[in-house]
Formats: structure tokens, C-alpha cells, sequence
């Protein structure tokens, strides 16, 4: 399985910005789909994650209400909305697929390559 991450980027804070991970590979049966960060010097945390069957999302404290994670189960993509950016949401950011849990790394069966977000106050 490989996950092919695109979007992200430069942006204001208060301003709206969002990504894309789309699978590819065998198919696809881990439980979830997530996205993680990891802040400048910094542990990998979790943003968000979408059961695959279900699409029944769930969110970290720090973004809920201002993110928004999405599925398409017949592209096998898995979207991410970020909007009310802040510069704390600097950070690499990260989509997974995970199996068994959402909430940690310790869930992650694949990662995609992580892409920069960078919010300016």
C-alpha cells in the first residue's frame, strides 16, 4: 500500500488550507484512515481520522471544529480541510493508514510522505 499525500502549504493565520491522500496498492483494508503532524522539534501527534467503512470521523481537542476530515471510498482518497489556521498548526503533516486505533502512532500501518504547513501570524 502507498499513500500519495498532496496539498498543503504557506498560509495566513485565519486562513484555509487542505490535503489530499489517496491510496494505491493492494486493497485496502486497514480500519482507518488518519492524519498525524509533527510540530518544529516536536513529538507526532494526532489531527485526525476517518473510520474507512463507517466514515464516521474523529478529531484531536486542538482541531476540532476548525478541521474537517473527509473519505471518497470509491477513490480511496481520504481529504483533510484545514480552515481558522493557526500558527501552531506549523507542523510536517502526515496521512496514515491505521488498523486497530486512530489515536497514536502506534496504530499506523503506512504512512504517507509528510508535507509542510506553515502558518504565519
Amino acid at each position: 500500500v502507498q499513500l500519495q499525500a498532496s496539498g498543503g502549504g504557506l498560509v495566513q493565520a485565519g486562513g484555509s488550507l487542505g490535503f489530499s491522500c489517496a491510496a494505491s496498492g493492494r486493497t485496502f483494508i486497514n480500519d482507518a484512515r488518519a492524519w498525524f503532524r509533527q510540530p518544529p522539534g516536536k513529538e507526532r501527534e494526532f489531527v485526525a481520522a476517518v473510520w474507512w467503512s463507517s466514515g464516521v470521523p474523529y478529531y484531536s481537542d486542538s482541531v476540532k471544529g476548525r478541521f474537517t476530515i473527509s473519505r471518497d471510498y470509491a477513490k480511496n482518497t481520504v481529504y483533510l480541510q484545514m480552515n481558522s489556521l493557526k500558527p501552531e498548526d506549523t507542523a510536517v503533516y502526515y496521512c496514515a493508514a491505521s488498523k486497530g486505533g486512530v489515536t497514536t502512532t502506534s496504530y499506523v500501518e503506512y504512512w504517507g510522505q509528510g508535507t509542510l504547513v506553515t502558518v504565519s501570524s
